[in-house]
């Protein structure tokens, strides 16, 4: 959902969900507003509220099969996240063991000439 989209559907100004999104200001949030967004998300009302004084977020209420998509989609996030670790690990290993193997092959090849040409 673009920003633009959240604002229509939380009836919240994109400077405000801005202002949210990357902490720029510093002012309190009214409970309406954070509801309002909270709802246009699929969240329970006091959701943000929760996460902004630290509580934990309350589950059920609002669109459960959009948090329940939500949910499934970051748990899959967090697979593909640990794949990719897993992956660059390894592409590190080969690369490690490639440079040692061209240094191995390289001074192979530089004995090989000398004894040839001597």
């Amino acid at each position: 959902m673009t920003q633009q989209e959240l604002a229509e559907r939380s009836k919240v100004s994109v400077a405000t969900l801005r202002e949210l999104q990357y902490a720029t200001a510093t002012r309190k949030r009214s409970a309406r507003t954070l509801a309002a967004i909270s709802q246009a998300l699929g969240w329970p009302d006091d959701y943000l509220r929760a996460v902004l004084t630290g509580a934990m977020p309350p589950t059920g209420g609002g669109d459960t099969g959009r948090a329940d998509r939500s949910s499934l989609v970051l748990a899959r996030l967090d697979q593909l996240h640990a794949e990719v670790r897993r992956l660059a690990d390894a592409v590190e290993r080969i690369a490690v063991d490639v440079g040692h193997d061209d240094k191995d092959t390289s001074s192979g090849r530089a004995s090989e000439r000398r004894r040839s040409a001597g």
